[in-house]
């Protein structure tokens, strides 16, 4: 792994919003799905994945999905079930409520919270399928209350055999009762503006390639989305206290997600630094996907070196990563003075895998430096919130001069007058 000074590393990696050519070819297959519907969506279908359908096929049928169940171990599903437990427990501690409060002049303010309607999750293929994105998709909207949650996934995950039937099945495990095979930016442009199969949606969630990201930014104010995420990354804080072993198995954990991912060590101990490169390249060659994992190194993977750290902290806190992972003699002491991370991990036995599958917290984080201000996936997210405002005539009375002064401060008139109408009337 390359070796920097922590003040020498760039902070900063371009984020990838696609090249010309691409961009163009999303545009033209949004417009297409938005104006021709069904009819655009089957041919792209045939033409990007080469599967052809109609209308009919589109939607998992009931007993494919009892199908899928026949193909996965009982292992997977003891497994998923537990997770799914664990990921709705933590969900609903996040959940909040309406509030009013009510002053003695009749002054009733409030905010009133209230499920989105209907929620689009999409689920990628391509080099691998994750069926525990399904549960962080969709848990956290159905904990929120959203009442019809979809799911599109390309009609080809599992390969020639179709979908991968561990995605059906956590999204059947999830509560997932609609569920179509397409994908791509023709999927996303169906849940933004409906066809005559698919009805459209409020919000679309989850990962994809650079054409579905594409396809994200270009649907939004259509539609909401989650985000435009980014590759994955992990930045592992450790010091001479590390084991070697353990700090390089969790940098290859998120080294082996695709070639764009970044795997980062900031540590302010040379041996430590030594043996963890080391331990990288034993461990690579361990590795099924070990072209990916070494392609992610060489390309985003570094040791930075810090003399403290507190500059170990101030370069971590610039950075902002998606996952970050404490291990040092005392990481609960250096918890309070990190300001910027999408998840942290504290301690050796805090890996990162445990919160993608386990823990219960969201796995769908901040990329790119973005959890500088914001947020993990969570139950807020799938909710929308409308303020309450109701006056008594005595509140409007003793208020009304104030807000026609500053009504008439921006030159707005009108906006004084529909006070000032009010006030002639009752004070007579």
């Amino acid at each position: 792994m390359r070796r920097l000074r922590a003040e020498q590393f760039g902070l900063t990696r371009e984020v990838e919003y696609g090249t010309p050519q691409q961009n163009e070819t999303v545009g033209q297959i949004v417009e297409a799905v938005r104006t021709e519907g069904d009819e655009a969506l089957l041919r792209y279908t045939e033409q990007l994945d080469r599967v052809k359908l109609d209308t009919a096929s589109l939607r998992v049928t009931d007993s494919e999905i009892q199908a899928a169940y026949a193909k996965v171990d009982e292992a997977f599903l003891t497994a998923i079930r537990e997770a799914a437990v664990n990921i709705r427990v933590f969900h609903e501690k996040q959940l909040r409520q309406s509030w009013v409060d009510v002053q003695p002049d009749g002054t009733m303010l409030g905010q009133l919270l209230r499920p989105l309607k209907r929620v689009g999750v999409y689920v990628p293929g391509g080099k691998a399928a994750y069926p525990s994105s399904v549960l962080m998709n969709v848990i956290p909207a159905q904990v929120a209350g959203v009442p019809e949650i979809v799911m599109v996934t390309p009609p080809s995950t599992g390969g020639k055999e179709g979908i991968d039937p561990f995605i059906l099945v956590a999204a059947a495990e999830a509560g997932v009762k609609e569920m179509y095979r397409v994908g791509g930016a023709q999927a996303i442009a169906a849940l933004a503006y409906g066809t005559a199969t698919i009805k459209p949606v409020d919000k679309i969630t989850g990962p994809g390639n650079i054409y579905v990201a594409l396809a994200k930014r270009a649907v939004f104010g259509a539609v909401d989305i989650d985000s435009i995420a980014g590759p994955s990354e992990i930045v592992v804080l450790a010091d001479d206290t590390a084991n070697p072993a353990y700090v390089a198995a969790d940098l290859l954990s998120q080294a082996e997600h695709d070639e764009m991912s970044s795997a980062i060590l900031v540590t302010t101990s040379q041996v430590l630094a030594d043996a963890v490169s080391a331990e990288v390249e034993r461990q690579l060659s361990l590795l099924p996907r070990e072209e990916i994992a070494r392609k992610s190194i060489e390309n985003n993977g570094a040791v930075l070196m810090a003399d403290t750290l507190d500059e170990a902290i101030a370069v971590i806190n610039r950075m902002a990563p998606e996952h970050l992972e404490i291990m040092t003699a005392e990481p609960m002491s250096l918890l309070g003075r990190i300001e910027n991370a999408g998840a942290i991990f504290i301690g050796p036995y805090s890996s990162e895998p445990v919160g993608d599958y386990w823990a219960g917290p969201n796995h769908i984080l901040p990329t790119n430096g973005t959890a500088r201000f914001s947020s993990p996936v969570n139950v807020d997210d799938f909710v929308k919130k409308s303020s309450l405002i109701y006056y008594s005539k005595d509140a409007l009375l003793a208020s009304g001069d104030k807000i026609m002064t500053l009504a008439r401060h921006e030159g707005l008139e009108a906006h004084a007058r529909a006070i000032e109408i009010r006030l002639e009337q009752e004070r007579g």
